[in-house]
């Protein structure tokens, strides 16, 4: 059997991708490549010739990318963290920019004196948040909420493959994160809640791979994209225990809206825009603070211990 030369495969691909439109039309081609042959794509410069049927099975997977099918789905997975997780149809497959939320909760968990820290992944989809803490801080207790069946499916699918690779099981619930009924045993008992939620307004023109692909509701959240999070909000501040802490990521075009409903309501202090790596606002963090009420609450029983000691 003839081998041929795997640059000149790299090149045409790099040119069909481009010609299709996508737009990391190298990279795409360089990771499906060193998908098929097992190695990183930092090493393929050390695998000069391939079968011919490699090149006939990498032609395939060029044209389903070509097609504008995501990049994900024909790799099978997808990147978060340290950890890999699986997705296709049906899911909302991550982006690189929750790894920067992802960044922020792991370093909230690391300031956090709670132990085990609880932590509450809301709008999970395929798990992805909720997995790449439970993989990064073994210690917590972590929960998660998906409403939609399909991407619930791939959740539980991810979080039985998580935990017998040796990562501590997560908690997945069915149910609407505006659902003023929803884990009403977690109240007042979360240290942590990150969320990615629905959040791009109605009619926003998106990418075929996005537009053709993720579910509807995975995406789109009314005339502004805040349907869902504005409702969320009242749920988040009941479920942190004072001195908890919340991020949010939200289409770039409503950081200030997002900041403005956290400030604008006094269970909430430290709130903070924070950008993605293109400077764009992304995600919204803040703080459960104590209200005058509970604050003296909280004094009167801590002054019934003391005098009670």
């Amino acid at each position: 059997m003839s081998r041929l030369p795997l640059r000149l495969a790299l090149i045409d691909a790099t040119a069909q991708l481009d010609e299709a439109g996508v737009r990391s039309s190298r990279a795409d081609a360089e990771l499906l490549a060193a998908h098929l042959l097992g190695v990183e794509r930092t090493r393929l410069g050390l695998v000069p010739l391939v079968d011919e049927s490699v090149i006939d099975a990498y032609k395939k997977m060029v044209d389903q990318r070509a097609k504008r099918i995501p990049l994900q789905y024909i790799l099978g997975t997808a990147a978060i963290g340290d950890i890999d997780i699986e997705v296709g149809p049906g899911v909302f497959v991550p982006r690189p920019e929750t790894e920067l939320l992802l960044g922020w909760a792991l370093a909230f968990l690391g300031s956090c004196d709670q132990h085990p820290p609880v932590v509450l992944d809301l709008c999970t989809g395929s798990g992805a948040l909720a997995l790449a803490i439970a993989n990064a801080r073994p210690d917590a207790v972590v929960h998660a909420v998906e409403l939609e069946p399909h991407a619930l499916a791939w959740a539980r699918r991810n979080a039985d493959a998580r935990e017998q690779a040796g990562d501590a099981p997560i908690r997945l619930y069915q149910g609407d994160v505006t659902d003023r009924t929803l884990l009403a045993g977690l109240e007042g008992g979360v240290d942590l809640i990150v969320a990615n939620p629905p959040y791009i307004p109605e009619g926003v023109e998106l990418e075929p791979e996005v537009a053709d692909h993720d579910p509807h509701s995975a995406l789109f959240a009314g005339p502004d994209g805040l349907s869902v999070i504005k409702p969320m909000i009242s749920n988040v501040a009941r479920w942190l225990r004072i001195g908890g802490a919340v991020g949010i990521e939200h289409d770039d075009s409503n950081g200030a809206d997002v900041a403005a409903l956290f400030a604008s309501r006094r269970v909430f202090g430290e709130v903070a825009e924070h950008p993605d790596l293109a400077g764009k606002p992304r995600f919204v963090v803040a703080r459960r603070v104590a209200t005058d009420i509970e604050a003296q609450r909280a004094g009167a029983v801590a002054e019934g211990e003391r005098m009670g000691g």
